[in-house]
């Protein structure tokens, strides 16, 4: 999230007269005399260039520390006190400020800027209800509504947990910069914060599609427009949103691939699943471990690459001994009447595996194609005694005989 430091320089900045009914005073303020030429002698201490800013502030402080007073010189004076200690004590600037603005006596320009100033060192002190108080009473002073004010009230809102408050001033800022033709994406995080903090996900994708739309060459938007849409399960515009990323180079982090990979599946294209994770694996783009090994096999298992398949199949039983993973592989092997190679997978598959009918059926066969009549009616007499290829086996098993006897080979 944004965050916003105070505008340390806001309190010594010119600001335009203010125009304000109900507020604006009948005449202008000057610092009475006694107290001007201490604040005069302060002034020109702290412009001094021959001593370094520290000293320069030390002594001017110094001065004005001393001035005692009251009415509009000391509202004055405690404004010029905070403008100092705004660099080197936030706190005690806060002090000062917050003094002088609940005097109510400062000249227009000099209390509106002050009024913001001490939201911004509310801001910096954590005190964020008093923060957003500050910058209301700014507007109420003014009459003005400012596209950045409302941002800061919506982070502090933010900042202090008060998550369904953020969107109204959000979405001022935003409306106050569409009709300034200004482009500034805080309000917009700020919005899109709020609602997807709170899991109403329709709305965050909504906010994602205004971000992707005025910023559409910000990376992250889209990378996150893509996430967003994963989330409601809006799988095509996830995948033709990360397929976009991608292709401008926008996915910079393994795990953006992988979903990539996984949108690919889920709107059944597994080729591109299967040889976008290849790529990026052989790369080390992706780390080869067996969740992504297995994604890899099956997605190309559902393409119709059998060998390729097998193949990763096997690789990633072999990082998880896992006998399930050693049983596709086989199976593949066997569909690609690679029977030996089948064997050995099958073969590994029987140590720890729940399906071990179907695993001695498989076995069967390759020997079967491989002329090895003897070991294949082994497995068909093993797969009889499972309940769920038994038939199976029993339908097979002289079918073996007769071609073992065919070809003269005693079982």
């Amino acid at each position: 999230m944004p965050t916003f430091a105070a505008d340390k320089s806001a309190a010594s900045a010119p600001a335009a007269a203010i125009v304000c009914p109900g507020y604006q005073k009948s005449s202008t303020n000057i610092i009475g005399e006694r107290a001007g030429k201490k604040v005069q002698k302060a002034f020109e201490a702290y412009s001094d260039e021959t001593v370094n800013e520290d000293l320069r502030v030390k002594n001017a402080l110094d001065i004005l520390l001393d001035i005692e007073t009251e009415g509009f010189d000391r509202a004055y004076v405690d404004k010029f006190i905070g403008s100092l200690y705004a660099s080197i004590d936030p706190k005690k600037s806060l002090f000062y400020f917050k003094r002088a603005t609940d005097a109510d006596i400062l000249n227009d320009s000099e209390q509106a800027a002050s009024l913001k100033t001490v939201g911004d060192l509310q801001m910096m002190d954590k005190n964020y209800d008093g923060a957003i108080a500050a910058y209301n009473k700014w507007m109420s002073f003014t009459c003005k509504e400012d596209a950045e004010v409302y941002t800061r009230i919506s982070q502090a809102y933010y900042e202090s947990g008060q998550l369904p408050k953020m969107v109204e001033p959000a979405q001022k800022a935003i409306d106050l910069n569409k009709a300034a033709g200004k482009l500034n994406k805080n309000p917009y995080l700020l919005k899109l914060t709020s609602f997807y903090e709170r899991k109403m996900y329709p709305q965050t994708v909504a906010v994602a599609e205004e971000l992707v739309r005025i910023f559409p060459d910000n990376k992250q938007w889209w990378v996150q427009l893509g996430q967003f849409y994963f989330l409601v399960e809006d799988y095509k515009k996830a995948l033709s949103t990360l397929e976009i990323a991608y292709n401008q180079g926008y996915l910079e982090k393994p795990n953006q691939v992988k979903i990539l990979a996984q949108l690919y599946a889920t709107n059944e294209i597994p080729y591109k699943a299967a040889t976008l994770l290849e790529k990026h694996t052989k790369s080390g783009f992706i780390k080869s471990d067996e969740k992504v090994l297995s994604s890899m096999a099956n997605s190309f298992h559902q393409s119709r690459e059998y060998k390729k398949a097998a193949f990763y199949y096997g690789k990633a039983a072999d990082l998880s001994n896992d006998a399930d993973l050693y049983r596709k592989q086989g199976t593949l092997l066997l569909a690609a009447e690679d029977y030996k190679g089948a064997i050995s997978a099958l073969n590994k598959s029987l140590k720890g595996s729940d399906k071990i009918g179907r695993i001695h059926m498989a076995l069967m066969e390759a020997y079967f194609y491989q002329g090895d009549y003897k070991s294949a009616y082994l497995h068909v007499k093993e797969a009889s005694k499972d309940s769920s290829t038994a038939r199976s086996a029993r339908s097979w098993e002289p079918y073996i005989k007769e071609k073992a006897r065919n070809k003269g080979v005693k079982i």
